[in-house]
């Protein structure tokens, strides 16, 4: 059992044959994930051959989703192109399409948010500007490095795609059921709800680690959530302690306005629905190891 994404999962990738493409392609085969084919109406028809695994190159999503059976796409398309291809992607009814790329206008964010939406939410985004998810052992759908963890009975939810691996490697020797990396733009698909539901009701995850940051109420309103509807265990971080008031800081989500997105005020929101709120990456760890040693 995982959240989102299986070792049945048939995944595509947009971009495919772009460098940086050709690159995460070749690392989630590795990893065994079932990609059965690529995106680029300019060369499609051909194949690319990585390491001996020939992939097909498709005109379309549908095209892809005609010939493979595809149920997941992962979009590495340059920015200026990325709303195209995500919208393409949500016209084609994929089940799941993971936008890896960063420095999508929040315009275009909102317009392809909203396009799934007119269309049903038959397609769940993850991201933009995010890692991707895995589930260790079954299959990986994005960038993060495949040989850092293990199977496990943790969930991870993440807005920092650096604090997912940090995350994943802390707690490499217990494991990970699924772990997914939200990204930190103001406007994105899946939130830190969508994946406390869906650990919540997944049987193989015994614990879960939520990763925030400064800016926005999120990690507030996944708190109001928490206190209302999870029964797991759930230790959390959020990253920004020691941000100086004002600053607008990395992701463009983490802006602060007055007391408001502070880290200290979603601690608190956090620790008032009984999570576990470390200082740091590895107190947080060391408070889900305690709580799974009982």
């Amino acid at each position: 059992m995982a959240i989102f994404l299986t070792k049945e999962s048939k995944v595509i990738v947009q971009g495919m044959t772009g460098a940086t493409g050709m690159k995460h392609t070749k690392l989630m085969l590795a990893d065994g994930t079932n990609i059965v084919g690529g995106v680029n109406p300019r060369k499609a028809g051909t194949t690319v051959d990585f390491d001996g695994t020939e992939v097909p190159v498709f005109g379309s999503v549908a095209e892809a989703i005609e010939k493979t059976g595809a149920d997941v796409t992962v979009i590495f398309v340059p920015p200026k192109f990325a709303k195209d291809a995500v919208v393409e992607a949500i016209d084609a009814e994929i089940g799941l399409a993971v936008v890896i790329t960063e420095g999508i206008t929040v315009h275009d964010s909102a317009s392809f948010w909203a396009h799934a939406g007119a269309k049903g939410n038959k397609t769940r985004i993850i991201g933009p500007n995010c890692p991707g998810l895995i589930t260790p052992g079954q299959s990986n759908a994005g960038i993060i490095p495949g040989d850092i963890t293990k199977p496990g009975r943790i969930g991870l939810v993440s807005k920092s795609g650096t604090l997912t691996y940090q995350m994943l490697y802390e707690l490499r020797d217990l494991g990970f059921s699924s772990a997914v990396g939200i990204g930190g733009d103001p406007i994105i698909g899946t939130t830190h709800i969508d994946a406390l539901a869906a650990f919540e009701a997944d049987a193989d995850t015994d614990l879960i680690v939520m990763i925030g940051e400064i800016g926005g109420d999120a990690e507030e309103r996944a708190a109001d959530y928490i206190k209302a509807h999870v029964t797991k265990p759930v230790v959390g971080y959020v990253a920004g302690f020691t941000a100086p008031e004002g600053k607008t800081m990395g992701h463009a989500g983490a802006i602060v306005s007055g007391s408001s997105g502070t880290a200290q005020a979603k601690k608190e929101a956090l620790e008032a629905a009984g999570v576990q709120v470390g200082k740091t990456p590895s107190e947080t760890a060391r408070l889900a190891r305690a709580i799974l040693a009982g």
